[in-house]
């Protein structure tokens, strides 16, 4: 099948027929977190050598995360700069098509310190313009959780150990307003560009990560509620303290 061009799928978008642009600010819960303000937590930041020292790592310490180190994390990937057209585009770290920006971090807490162990939503939209964090708890780690998180990892028992594992969901009609059918190609693209930005930004604060594009669909969409069309999972990134 031919991939649909961008001038006709632009002008048949719901944009160019003036419907709603689709919202970011979608709290789920009222139980916000403001994660410590990161400041000094760099510990490389030489660029030609962080890029020489990016690597998957798959093998975690028992050593915990600061909420700093994890506030950064969130904050680089899909923290928000500005906004403009009352909310319609949003400006971050990581380029987007048409400044749409489809996705969403939820993550799992295993072992950061002074915060407790569950799972977890970023809310990006509530420090725009500021180099904070505030997140949402959104539920309690399931009963036998080393087992689940294999089970969600499709086997991968080095996952297990990670103290925070990042869960990447994908909203695609904030494209799709814009770009209609031609907006999966662009997401495919800025799906990139957020893995690059989170491996480099665990790298500079000499912590280890790895992507995987492996993880059992129906449970990861499952265990956040999502039913799989209107969102659902397309990345994971487990993260935290190294074998130096």
């Amino acid at each position: 099948m031919q991939c649909p061009s961008f001038e006709g799928s632009m002008s048949e978008s719901d944009q160019k027929k003036g419907l709603p642009h689709p919202i970011y600010d979608n709290d789920k819960t009222k139980n916000l977190i403001e994660l410590p303000e990161f400041k000094n937590i760099i510990v490389k930041n030489n660029y030609v050598d962080l890029l020489l020292e990016r690597k998957s790592e798959r093998v975690f310490t028992n050593e915990s995360i600061t909420q700093e180190e994890l506030a950064f994390m969130l904050w680089s990937a899909n923290g928000v700069h500005s906004t403009r057209g009352n909310g319609i585009s949003t400006f971050r770290p990581v380029p987007s098509g048409g400044a749409r920006h489809p996705f969403e971090i939820y993550f799992i807490v295993q072992n950061v310190e002074g915060l407790e162990s569950g799972i977890y939503h970023y809310l990006p939209m509530h420090n725009i313009g500021e180099m904070k964090v505030t997140i949402e708890r959104i539920g309690d780690l399931p009963e036998q959780t080393p087992d689940t998180i294999n089970a969600l990892v499709v086997g991968q028992k080095w996952a297990v150990k990670a103290p925070v594992l990042l869960f990447i969901s994908c909203i695609p009609y904030r494209a799709e307003w814009r770009y209609n059918d031609a907006a999966h190609r662009v997401m495919l693209i800025d799906l990139g560009h957020l893995g690059q930005n989170m491996m480099l930004s665990a790298t500079s604060l000499g912590l280890g990560s790895c992507c995987l594009a492996a993880y059992h669909q129906v449970k990861c969409d499952a265990l956040f509620g999502f039913n799989g069309i209107d969102e659902y999972i397309v990345y994971v990134l487990p993260f935290g303290n190294v074998k130096k």
